[in-house]
């Protein structure tokens, strides 16, 4: 009788993994086909930070530190803000969006830093604008993606199937939970995450240090939206030079037992 409710428990978990396959697979054929047209549009994402976690994933930092700051911010640690992103067959653009994310935002216009990312995959090119300790850059080289660690868990984002993905940056002191749609063929994403088979629709940064989820896509024919902004001007680096300059400053704040949040991006 135990054998028989036995091999009956395995057949019945056999059956239930085939039956979420199948479904699994007309959500993938169905996405696929509904967003087969669909290679030019827009996307909002939803940014929530959390500075209490971002605090905690600092490694020289000890705890007590870190519950200080959780005492002085109190409900005030998580802030939320939009980014939008353009994109065709071949390119992408990455900004800050004016749109208010929190009801309290009052949009003082001031606190908003240059940061325009732009992706030709086409050409595999980058330009970025981006405001790093109080001067203004401009990146201008050829694209080299980040070390993907593709991993095999599927989920639900904005009414499209995503597979996820990992990447350690060891610059930052970040672990990257990337995931990218699979009906969406553009190697693009928000902030400065490419290089995935699908488009990114979320990024959780640090066990939820920084989240950064798609929350509405649409589908628009685009004219100027995906040009890089001519009013930006800033000095003009490559890609190593900025990489060097963010290396000097963590090693400055390591140095001083200071978190390397203010006057960077996250």
């Amino acid at each position: 009788m135990h054998q028989y409710e036995s091999n009956t428990a395995e057949s019945n978990t056999g059956i239930s993994y085939l039956v979420k396959a199948q479904i699994l697979t007309i959500l993938i054929l169905f996405s696929t086909v509904s967003f087969a047209q669909k290679t030019e549009g827009t996307i909002r994402y939803l940014n929530t930070s959390n500075y209490i976690k971002m605090m905690a994933s600092i490694d020289y930092l000890s705890k007590k530190d870190v519950e200080k700051e959780a005492y002085v911010w109190g409900n005030r640690a998580e802030g939320k803000s939009y980014g939008l992103l353009y994109f065709n067959a071949t390119q992408t653009k990455y900004e800050d969006s004016e749109e208010s994310a929190e009801k309290d935002d009052r949009g003082y216009s001031w606190r908003r830093s240059v940061y325009t990312i732009t992706r030709d995959f086409g050409k595999n090119t980058m330009k970025d604008a981006i405001d790093l300790l109080n001067k203004t850059y401009i990146i201008e080289d050829s694209l080299r993606a980040p070390k993907w660690k593709i991993l095999t868990e599927m989920k639900e984002i904005a009414g499209h199937i995503c597979m996820n993905a990992f990447w350690n940056d060891t610059l930052k002191k970040q672990k990257v939970v990337a995931w990218y749609a699979l009906d969406i063929k553009n190697n693009g994403g928000p902030e400065r995450f490419f290089g995935l088979s699908g488009l990114i629709l979320e990024v959780n940064i640090n066990d939820g240090a920084i989240m950064i989820t798609a929350d509405k896509i649409e589908e628009k024919k685009l004219t100027t939206e995906l040009d890089f902004p001519k009013k930006i001007k800033g000095k003009k680096i490559k890609e190593n030079d900025y990489v060097g300059i963010l290396k000097k400053y963590f090693a400055e704040k390591r140095k001083m037992e200071q978190p390397p949040f203010w006057g960077i991006r996250y």
